[in-house]
């Protein structure tokens, strides 16, 4: 059984740094999509960034420059490396697992807000 599990999320203020991580357990393809999603409060939930198995990586526009992410494969770990984080980024940030022929993988999300 495929679990993911984030931490790493808190209150900040505007401006520092934040990582995230997120451990995926259970059998997993190794091909694979591992990434980071966002949903604020009365909105869409949507991609922050995701990383292939072989290092393609795609972000969001609101994040490019700001966020790096990361991903340990022995470990089956992906980081999100938070700089410069703005108000606008408070959101329940989740890990996501994507493999083929298998649905999406989703951790319980954690909490990151920042204070201006």
């Amino acid at each position: 059984q495929v679990q993911l599990a984030e931490s790493g999320g808190g209150l900040v203020q505007a401006g520092v740094s934040l990582r995230l991580s997120c451990a995926v357990t259970g059998s997993i393809f190794s091909i694979n999509t591992m990434g980071w999603y966002r949903q604020a409060p009365g909105k869409e939930r949507e991609l922050v960034a995701t990383m292939t198995n072989n290092n393609n990586i795609n972000y969001a526009g609101s994040v490019k420059g700001r966020f790096t992410i990361s991903r340990d494969n022995a470990k089956n770990i992906v980081y999100l490396q938070m700089s410069s984080l703005k108000p606008e980024d408070t959101a329940v940030y989740y890990c996501n697992l994507k493999m083929p022929w298998d649905h999406d993988y989703w951790g319980q999300g954690t909490q990151v807000t920042v204070s201006s």
